[in-house]
């Protein structure tokens, strides 16, 4: 029976509990964290048989349940299904600090489950489910070094926040979700509003200190439960001296000539040619594993092009430590796409369209507060070709959602505002090729692609992914790293941002953690490399065409009097409808009066505009207006002046002679110009044709 404990420290201003030994507990591990009255259950399940290859089976799944929140789920079958794009996003982002900090030769099959049972609506779970996750390996027998702890950190007013409200979200200029140890940062995601350099170290280092105590919750919660568990021993893969030495006699003059070959496919094939090679001539040895010749081979390549960079100073491709890759960019290469690109930086290629929409385009999405409207949307597309493989797996992945994700903050940031450009906007990237930071070259590519389709950007973004080779006793920070560099190395750092600041980060850490001198130095190359790929894509197209795409809809945006609307919808829909079949466009009005007007072509958007600012036009004493005999009476005519707004010429002011009969001058349908005598308080509207004689009808007719 494994004991019962809870824990709570303040974080920030909240309450922030730990709980074990009530809920799951045939789980290896399980926790209820609790944030207000959010809460979320962490559990952990390792199998007992291992895996017969060297690598650590590990999943992460995080689920959100629409009762957490008093909701049902939308949609037919009413039960939650496959995971939503939020889901997946936030089971990626425990993940990644979690990986690390198991100990290498753990090869046990091992879930993480970490599911929202309570959702209220200030308090985001996503952050919970990092720290619980880690509480929840921390309390099992699975061996893990940590623990570790997640916080996001939010800037409202120059104001830090740790683990701020949805509304405190709405508001920050900055918003970054950090995980980490107590002696280094391990993960960050999130996104800026163009923030310099040194404040978002100042916000990174900030979060950091509330994960210490966090980090002090969580040991406070093992100290007397999982100090009872003893740790699973971790399999060791002991390998004889003798074979190792003779593998590195066979591969290791051939792999430092291949490592030093510039092209990627011409490197992948000699490193695949002398794996072969060997594997042959080895295959005839008694007790020979081809897994343990695997791993030998892999760790003396990932060795050996460590030990190119650090004693030689030269990177895989010839490069020096800070140089970006060649650049070319070409735009409006998609004839009738509204806006395209094609970005290629060495050999990594992104074609990337932007396709503009009306607000029946937008997105909507069944989220755990409530439905949401999105009018801006990246996906990010990784076909195989791109690394000249075959794949048959169908859908997106996580890979493709996260990176996407990440672009989409990158690029969100330099957009204008719905009330100035009120399109939907969809970005699609598709990689053709890939050697390395393709959701870089994806946010390059939105970047020009938005230019070329006319939307007015605030300024151009761009983004690069910074690497790291640490040792005992020194470091390499590297800028446009290729993928043997991430493969390899010890850091994916991207960081994404225009000429004057940062619009967004992504990093994970292979190693325990990096310190600030090396946050610092890193940002700071990585925005001279910024400013390199910014000034070639400005060579290309600087800032936006003057005129949006032939193609692409045109939107007028008018403003009315709010009491007008009904006028325009007119009974039943009435009015709107003939104003949309009589001039073949779409009209989209909300409850501030802004009605916007969408059409393929100007000669139909005047004619709709025409014809609304006739229905809400005011009526003034004084002035003249063309409008409509409705009916004849015997004293008079009522003449339509609006849809909704009548008015009566007497018979005394139909002409300047006496009038014998009103039918003897106007008949019902005839178009008559009159002038507003008086309105009175019952709402009447007293009209003169004879005062409007010596007008000319047609400076009325527009």
């Amino acid at each position: 029976m494994k004991p019962y404990k809870e824990v709570s420290k303040i974080v920030g201003d909240k309450p922030f509990s730990l709980e074990t030994g009530k809920l799951a507990k045939q789980a290896n591990g399980s926790v209820l964290a609790q944030l207000g009255e959010t809460s979320v259950l962490a559990t952990v399940v390792s199998s007992n048989e291992p895996v017969q290859d060297d690598f650590l089976p590990l999943t992460v799944n995080y689920q959100e349940k629409a009762f957490a929140s008093g909701r049902i789920p939308g949609g037919y079958f009413k039960r939650e299904g496959r995971p939503t794009e939020s889901e997946t996003l936030i089971s990626r982002l425990i993940d990644r600090p979690l990986r690390p900090m198991f100990p290498k030769g753990y090869n046990y099959p091992t879930q993480v489950i970490i599911s929202v049972y309570s959702a209220d609506d200030a308090n985001p779970p996503d952050i919970l489910a990092i720290t619980a996750a880690s509480a929840a390996l921390s309390v099992s027998d699975v061996p893990f070094d940590g623990p570790l702890a997640g916080v996001r950190v939010a800037r409202v007013d120059n104001n830090l926040i740790c683990n701020p409200t949805y509304e405190e979200i709405e508001k920050a200029d900055l918003n970054f979700i950090i995980a980490g140890s107590s002696d280094a940062i391990l993960m960050v995601e999130g996104g800026a509003d163009i923030v310099p350099e040194d404040e978002v170290i100042s916000a990174l280092m900030f979060g950091h200190d509330h994960i210490k105590t966090l980090i002090d919750l969580q040991n406070e919660l093992v100290d007397g439960v999982g100090t009872n568990l003893p740790k699973r021993p971790v399999p060791e893969n002991e390998i004889d001296s003798k074979v190792s030495k003779e593998i590195h006699s066979l591969i290791s003059s051939d792999i430092q000539k291949s490592i030093r070959i510039k092209t990627k496919q011409e490197r992948n094939n000699s490193i695949r040619e002398i794996y072969s090679s060997a594997l042959e001539r080895l295959s005839d040895e008694p007790d020979f594993e081809e897994k343990d010749f695997k791993s030998i081979f892999e760790t003396y390549q990932k060795s050996a092009v460590r030990e190119m960079m650090m004693k030689d100073k030269m990177r895989i491709d010839g490069r020096g430590f800070v140089d970006i890759r060649d650049i070319s960019s070409e735009i409006n290469i998609l004839p009738r796409a509204h806006g395209s690109s094609l970005f290629t930086r060495g050999e990594t290629q992104a074609l990337v369209a932007c396709t503009l929409g009306t607000k029946e385009d937008q997105q909507r999405v069944d989220t755990l507060m409530g439905e949401e409207r999105r009018a801006f949307m990246l996906h990010y597309n990784f076909p195989p070709f791109s690394v000249g493989e075959v794949s048959h797996r169908l859908g997106t992945g996580r890979r493709e959602i996260g990176h996407g994700e990440l672009a989409k903050r990158a690029v969100q940031a330099i957009l204008p505002d719905s009330d100035s450009f009120p399109y939907t906007l969809r970005i699609v990237s598709d990689i053709l090729e890939s050697n390395g930071s393709s959701s870089m070259a994806t946010v390059c590519g939105s970047s020009l692609c938005l230019m070329d389709a006319g939307v007015p950007i605030s300024s151009p973004v761009a983004g690069i992914a910074m690497g790291l080779i640490k040792d005992e006793k020194d470091y390499l920070i590297l800028s446009d790293i290729l993928g043997d560099e991430d493969h390899l190395g010890d850091m994916d750092f991207k960081v994404c941002g225009t000429s004057e600041g940062i619009t967004a980060l992504q990093m994970d850490i292979k190693i325990k953690g990096i310190s600030k001198e090396i946050f610092q130095e890193a940002l700071e190359q990585a925005k001279q490399g910024r400013l390199h790929i910014l000034s070639e894509m400005a060579k290309t197209i600087s800032s936006k065409k003057e005129n949006i795409s032939p193609y692409a809809p045109r939107i007028t945006t008018i403003n009315v009097d709010p009491s007008k609307i009904k006028d325009i919808i007119g009974s039943g829909g009435k009015n709107i409808k003939k104003l949309t079949e009589d001039n073949d466009v779409k009209i989209d009005i909300d409850d501030t009066g802004k009605v916007n007007i969408i059409s393929f072509n100007e000669e139909n958007c005047n004619s709709a505009l025409k014809d609304i600012a006739y229905i809400v036009r005011e009526i003034d004493v004084g002035e003249f207006y063309l409008g409509t005999v409705k009916r004849t009476l015997d004293f008079g005519a009522i003449v339509g002046l609006t849809p909704t707004l009548d008015g009566l010429i007497h018979i005394s002011e139909l002409a300047k002679e006496r009038v014998g009969a009103v039918k003897d001058v106007l008949k019902e349908g005839d178009e008559v110009l009159v002038k507003c005598l008086s309105k009175e308080r019952d709402g009447k509207i007293r009209l003169s044709r004879k005062q409007a004689l010596h007008q000319n009808i047609e400076d009325f007719r527009d």
